[in-house]
């Protein structure tokens, strides 16, 4: 009696256990199998990225580009300063400092962009350490002078200074990953993705900067989050501003002036 009991309870057990697997199991039309996930399920179709025409280069501005300089003149520019009209020398497609005349900075103000900027330190370069071929890329300027975020600009070729001031540095923040800075005479290119910091209403930060830059196809700045503005002295702080123009450095320094072509740039949502 009692093996007829177990044998009773062992199919009971199982045809219970059969009924609740198919409980769960999601129903379909008789003698259909139920539909399984579609590789439809997962595409997206909308919204369309716009159609944007690459430069013959790698270098050259792309059709949606915004040209800051292309060899011929200072029209996108003024002076930091005053905002009068920029004061550095263009000659044979190149745009060189005018130490004297202090600062430059875009007429207009952007917030996220994508920056693409060409630079030279003379092959006459002297001096050595921060005095040798000193200029910089601030990305945003808040103030006439060097108030800002700065990427330092810098002959780092066989010239030693302190590493979070050498060339492709975030001044006195970040470090470059790499130096792959060429020799005195040669073009630098830098490739630079700006975003720019998100305030409240009351001024406290909502979200922080950062950088991402390729320095000669290098990657010398991997999203790199700001602790703020970049300062010669002291510990960076946020200040809050809503875009601002793109400035370039006459640094003081009494090295020769270094120069610059192919700028361009493309905002970002």
């Amino acid at each position: 009696m009692k093996i007829y009991l177990f044998i009773f309870f062992t199919l009971a057990s199982l045809i219970a256990l059969t009924f609740s697997t198919h409980a769960q199991q999601p129903t379909a039309p008789s003698g259909q199998q139920a539909p399984g996930p579609e590789p439809e399920d997962t595409e997206v179709w909308q919204p369309v990225p716009k159609v944007v025409t690459p430069g013959a280069t790698n270098s050259a501005p792309p059709s949606d580009a915004i040209i800051l300089f292309d060899g011929k003149n200072l029209d996108e520019w003024v002076s930091a300063q005053d905002k009068s009209p920029a004061k550095w020398s263009v000659a044979g497609g190149v745009l060189t400092v005018n130490k004297a005349a202090g600062n430059i900075e875009t007429k207009r103000s952007f917030k996220n962009y994508q920056l693409h900027l060409e630079w030279r330190v003379p092959e006459n370069i002297t001096g050595s350490g921060q005095a040798r071929g000193n200029s910089g890329l601030f990305l945003a300027s808040t103030g006439p002078v060097d108030a800002g975020y700065e990427m330092q600009i810098l002959d780092s070729y066989n010239n030693s200074t302190y590493v979070n001031g050498m060339a492709a540095s975030i001044y006195k923040q970040a470090i470059p990953l790499a130096n792959p800075t060429r020799k005195p005479g040669e073009w630098n290119v830098y490739d630079v993705v700006w975003t720019a910091p998100v305030f409240d209403s009351d001024g406290s930060v909502k979200s922080p900067a950062y950088v991402t830059a390729f320095f000669n196809g290098v990657l010398v700045q991997n999203h790199f989050e700001l602790k703020g503005e970049t300062r010669y002295i002291g510990a960076p702080f946020y200040k809050q501003f809503n875009g601002a123009p793109i400035k370039l450095q006459a640094h003081g320094d009494p090295s020769e002036p270094i120069s610059f072509r192919n700028i361009w740039v493309r905002e970002l949502p």
